[in-house]
């Protein structure tokens, strides 16, 4: 690493600022985090399909397929934080970013996915 870049990103640390995601804007929480998050009334955005989360999906989330989110963004709040999951991190992290594209500010991608919080034990909803 070329020391001005090293220099930048000790300084960005040190002051408490978290390089961005590779993937965009939005950063990278775990189930664990989500848990907290949801027991404080957060807003959750299943991007998997309809079949999926009718098999199971955390109580009081908006299900908002990643293939149809593009044309479905109006339906979502811009300025409200937002916990993006799906089943193990891969179309969250795809929609987190389409989300940043498209203006939203405060986007949370959830790594592991559903996967990881059942593995968790944390509930599910049917």
């Amino acid at each position: 690493m070329r020391p001005a870049i090293t220099v930048a990103l000790t300084a960005a640390l040190l002051a408490g600022c978290a390089p961005k995601s590779a993937g965009g804007d939005y950063r990278n929480v775990s189930v664990t985090d989500l848990k907290a998050a949801v027991e404080g009334g957060a807003a959750v955005l299943d991007v998997r399909t309809a079949a999926e989360f009718a098999e199971g999906h955390i109580g009081g989330a908006a299900n908002i397929p990643l293939d149809s989110l593009g044309a479905r963004t109006g339906e979502l709040d811009p300025a409200q934080p937002l916990y993006v999951i799906c089943r193990s991190g891969s179309r969250s992290a795809q929609a987190s970013a389409l989300l940043v594209g498209a203006g939203f500010r405060d986007i949370r991608n959830v790594t592991g996915g559903m996967n990881d919080w059942q593995a968790a034990g944390y509930p599910v909803a049917r």
